[in-house]
């Protein structure tokens, strides 16, 4: 089987061991999976779609979503849609991505169907087979498709995986990731964190992010592990899933952890019967006071890592074994990184710049925008957007996402700065600052915070608090105190239009 491509990670593993399960489910072994990947490349291929062909799938978390993925992108090129799109998001999305077929469950009512049907794009039903093994599945087209082609073993420059950036301040650009994309991000979190056939992974990240389909699937099946794949977060079930998969790690965005510490307190038997390896969390930041938490709950480390798409995710982490050090996201975990100026020169270590990265497991360009890759690279290096620090020993710390910045009348300030002086108030359980309109300074600083169960806190007090220890054009103007502050549809704090989604704008 080729190196550099999905089906030769799938390798990895042994005939007999168990390679996708789901809680409550019957595991489906390596064996399986590979024979499932060569079944369903050889159907996409009846329908006439084989390498780079695009193919939509909509599918909720689970098993049947890990095995969609990783066998249409063995066969063709998958593009993961959110479910929870609407029909419009579902409209643009389908023809930016020209998809020649749309993979719904069977049963399913998605809008993405009737868009499919309007856009005159073919569909196939996915009908789980799970007596057969967690993901196992057939699929059912609805018409005819293009005439049958032969099947062909993918190469390292296919594409296996096209995603769209979140679009928060421009038209989202479709990201597409080779095979050797993916697998060198696999391997370089496979290195990582030290994973072996051993480790049996607990997937709470959703299917359709990098996150999810790069840390929590691939890198693990890379090492020959298993991948326990659950119906999607649920801070109510993750203990009683820990209790029954004994898994011996899982990766998942702060706000995940934080839910989770909140219900840590009433499972302390499950935490110490089933002690995990380790903790991961990437795709925002995670406050240096909850790192601390995690590891004096769980007593195992906490291993703070910096991803995006484009690097087909993981491009720094801290180290699992060594020094972690909170409030960085560690040295390079796969490709190299430099901290540089406007003109692209490397700063001297501790002062700010823009991060910029390169290595096999960065795409190569953005698809269809020459402005956006002008933009993006120079001299072979890609320009991440994110404003960070680099110290003596090559951590790197994030000081904000470039547009993140807030203006304040020429003042910048940095969100994640105001972020972890409040996270350090006792009533304090989260909190994410942002830019507000202003009508005279341009942007002021506002922030959302949510407290700790049990204990109050106002927003004069707060504002008091962060007055001790920020200079004043620092200082969140407005304070908004709430249940639970809005999310992406990935689960991730979203700074940019949270003025607009909290009514500030």
């Amino acid at each position: 089987m080729t190196a550099g491509t999905i089906p030769g990670y799938l390798e990895a593993g042994a005939d007999d061991a168990p390679a996708l399960s789901s809680p409550g489910g019957k595991p489906l072994t390596y064996r399986g999976l590979r024979a499932l990947v060569a079944d369903v490349s050889a159907s996409l291929a009846t329908q006439g779609i084989g390498p780079n062909d695009r193919v939509g799938i909509v599918l909720d978390n689970g098993p049947e979503m890990a095995a969609a993925f990783l066998s249409i992108g063995s066969a063709a090129t998958a593009a993961p849609l959110n479910p929870t799109y609407r029909a419009e998001e579902f409209e643009f999305y389908l023809t930016d991505l020209r998809a020649k077929l749309l993979v719904v469950a069977e049963g399913k009512d998605s809008p993405a169907v009737g868009v499919a049907e309007k856009l005159g794009i073919p569909i196939a039903r996915l009908i789980a087979q799970q007596e057969k093994g967690a993901g196992t599945f057939t699929l059912r087209y609805e018409g005819s498709g293009s005439t049958p082609q032969a099947v062909r073993a993918p190469s390292p420059d296919d594409i296996a995986l096209v995603l769209h950036t979140s679009g928060t301040t421009s038209r989202p650009k479709i990201v597409p990731l080779a095979h050797k994309n993916i697998a060198a991000s696999a391997s370089n979190i496979r290195k990582t964190l030290a994973l072996t056939s051993n480790d049996r992974g607990l997937v709470i990240m959703p299917l359709f992010h990098i996150h999810g389909l790069i840390a929590a699937l691939s890198a693990p099946l890379s090492a020959g592990g298993e991948v326990c794949c659950s119906p999607g977060f649920n801070a109510l079930k993750f203990f009683g899933w820990v209790d029954e998969v004994k898994p011996t790690w899982y990766t998942g965005v702060p706000t995940m952890h934080q839910a989770i510490l909140l219900r840590a307190s009433g499972n302390q038997d499950i935490i110490k019967t089933h002690r995990l390896r380790f903790i991961r969390s990437s795709s925002s930041a995670l406050p240096p006071t909850v790192i601390t938490e995690l590891e004096r709950v769980f007593g195992i480390p906490v291993v703070e890592a910096y991803g995006m798409t484009e690097a087909a995710h993981q491009m720094a982490s801290n180290p699992l074994s060594g020094p972690r050090k909170p409030g960085t996201v560690g040295p390079s975990g796969g490709p190299e990184i430099r901290i540089v100026d406007e003109t692209g020169t490397t700063v001297p270590r501790g002062q700010p710049g823009e991060i910029v990265i390169k290595g096999p497991n960065v795409m190569s360009a953005y698809e269809n925008n020459p402005k956006a890759n002008a933009d993006a690279f120079y001299d072979g290096w890609f320009r991440t957007g994110d404003q960070g620090v680099m110290d003596d020993d090559g951590y790197v710390a994030i000081v904000g996402r470039l547009k993140e910045i807030i203006n304040r009348g020429g003042e910048k300030i940095s969100p994640r700065e105001v972020d972890e002086i409040i996270m350090d108030h006792p009533a304090v359980h989260q909190c994410v600052t942002f830019a507000m309109p202003h009508d005279m300074l341009g942007e002021e600083v506002a922030a959302a915070i949510v407290l700790r169960q049990g204990v109050a806190a106002t927003d004069k007090e707060l504002r008091e608090f962060a007055s001790a220890r920020l200079a004043p054009y620092k200082v969140p103007k407005k304070i908004l105190i709430l249940d639970q502050i809005p999310v992406g549809a990935t689960g991730k704090l979203q700074r940019i239009g949270l003025a607009q989604k909290l009514g500030l704008a």
